[in-house]
């Protein structure tokens, strides 16, 4: 597989991950939002059913107490209670009536009527007596887990009393019942809505974050291979460039000085300069400099053995003097000779630094200004 093949297919390794980190992601963060949310609808419509069921407890608590204040007999109330409330057990809320000893009295089943009531079927037995939304919600998901909800259609009841208003002036209580086996269901209705509501986000979002990346990493990709593709340039011309300098430095080696003159150039006489060790005056011959800098107002001589040495003389006044085609003015603190130069490497900003033997302690930079001038010089 060749060095295209893998870079295709590590990109792809990167989509997939990208894919599936971003998939996760979601899925932890939409269970915890889908579960809230519908716990909070689910709150909200147990609440306004609790509110309906006790509203309509207490008016037919109200009435009751009425019709029995007007003195109208009780069989008649009865029958007309129990006509009002037959067969409404259907919906999700309903109310019945027993007396003090349990007997039901009325009840949308009228099967029931008669029966004594459990002390055990309302939640009110278990919870305090003004049961919230929240609790109402706490003992469905209780049922749910132990499977009690999904077998209310089968078993003993459907539904559970949820609140108890006493009739005035009687042995009468009015329970509001609610039924778990239709808010059960509305529950699960609500809860798929949600799963498909989020499945469907969960694509779009999940969809438009791997494009998104895909097309950020392409616009990224298309960058870096432009960077690398003007560095691989860059390299290629320092390779030649230093390929350059090595035959260039052979030919000067090869060469006598007469012959070395560089185009429009005048010939210098100056063969050696004086310069100072100490209290100790040096002439140092111009072959054996490898390179002159400036230090804090100082002029250094430097010889290929390492030996360095003073002048009082000025950077521009030695140039002037020295053969153009060995020495190089590389910027204002430096000259370099041909045969010091070791390798020319990339630097900043189309920059050059030129490494010399032996090693300088200052840095021997090419501005980008005159980096053309230097490769004509090496050319030469």
């Amino acid at each position: 597989m060749g060095l295209l093949g893998l870079i295709v297919m590590r990109k792809d390794k990167l989509y997939f991950f990208t894919f599936l980190a971003i998939s996760t992601i979601f899925i932890i963060i939409a269970g915890i939002a889908i579960r809230y949310f519908i716990q909070v609808s689910a709150n909200q419509m147990l609440e306004t059913q609790m509110e309906s069921s006790k509203r309509e407890a207490k008016e037919v608590a109200s009435l009751i107490a009425y019709q029995l204040a007007s003195g109208l007999p009780k069989d008649s109330i009865i029958n007309s209670v129990q006509q009002t409330i037959e067969n409404t057990n259907v919906e999700t809320g309903s109310i019945s009536m027993f007396d003090w000893s349990g007997t039901e009295i009325c009840n949308p089943d009228i099967k029931k009527v008669g029966q004594q009531v459990s002390p055990n079927e309302s939640f009110v037995s278990r919870v305090k007596d003004d049961i919230s939304s929240n609790d109402f919600y706490d003992l469905l998901m209780s049922k749910r887990q132990v499977g009690g909800i999904r077998d209310f259609g089968s078993g003993e009841r459907e539904s559970e009393i949820i609140y108890l208003y006493p009739v005035d002036n009687s042995d009468w209580i009015i329970a509001a019942h609610a039924n778990i086996t239709k808010i059960s269901s509305q529950i699960d209705s609500l809860r798929n809505k949600f799963y498909i509501i989020f499945t469907i986000m969960g694509f779009f979002i999940i969809l438009s974050s791997v494009i998104t990346v895909r097309l950020i990493g392409s616009a990224y990709e298309k960058r870096l291979e432009l960077k690398n593709q003007k560095l691989e340039n860059e390299v290629i011309n320092l390779a030649k460039l230093n390929s350059a300098l090595d035959e260039y430095q052979q030919k000067v080696i090869g060469e006598k000085p007469q012959a070395r003159i560089a185009p429009n150039q005048v010939e210098k006489g100056k063969k050696r300069i004086l310069t100072y060790l100490r209290n100790e005056l040096l002439p140092i011959p111009t072959e054996e400099i490898a390179y002159i800098f400036t230090e804090h107002t100082i002029t250094y001589v430097v010889n290929f053995n390492g030996k360095r040495t003073t002048t009082n003389n000025s950077l521009d006044e030695l140039f002037s003097s020295l053969d153009g085609s060995d020495f190089y003015r590389a910027n204002r603190q430096f000259i370099v000779a041909i045969s010091a130069i070791e390798k020319i490497i990339r630097y900043g900003n189309n920059q050059l630094k030129i490494l010399v033997n032996p090693n300088s302690e200052v840095d021997v930079i090419i501005s980008k200004n005159r980096a053309a001038e230097f490769k004509q010089w090496l050319n030469l």
